[in-house]
């Protein structure tokens, strides 16, 4: 079990050598901790047209919602050359889905030193069920 933020981004260090980057050379890990303590992994995967690309943190919480984990608590991000990378807008909606406002997304700089956010101040009024809702895109329950 990884209880401290410090393995935490060593197990997203970790998924960097995963990474399939021909194209850009640019790793991206990203480690996504449960409410539970279980921990998934990812790593950029890329594609000749770059749209079909996967992202670190949407590879880990696919694995994530497919072993039946919806909440969590923590969320690293780090690349090969640690310029303490946030996760993209896509990547910020997707979490947005199963995580609250209020997760902590730590972003690897190296060298023992981190940027930390909470997902909702990387992306402040998120399109959610409710917002659907409220526009009458979805029939209410």
């Amino acid at each position: 079990m990884v209880e401290n933020l410090d393995d935490l981004i060593a197990v997203a260090r970790d998924a960097l050598d995963d990474a399939y980057v021909p194209y850009s050379e640019y790793r991206v890990g990203a480690a996504l901790r449960s409410a539970d303590g279980t921990v998934y992994t990812g790593c950029n995967i890329e594609n000749a047209n770059y749209s079909n690309s996967l992202h670190a943190e949407e590879v880990a919480l696919a694995e994530a919602v497919k072993n039946g984990h919806t909440e969590f608590d923590a969320l690293v991000v780090t690349s090969g050359v640690r310029d303490g990378v946030t996760p993209c807008g896509m990547c910020r909606q997707s979490l947005a889905e199963f995580c609250r406002g209020d997760l902590p997304v730590i972003c690897d700089l190296g060298d023992n030193d981190r940027a930390e956010y909470t997902l909702g101040e990387l992306l402040p009024n998120t399109i959610s069920l409710q917002t659907l809702k409220d526009a009458g895109s979805v029939a209410e329950e």
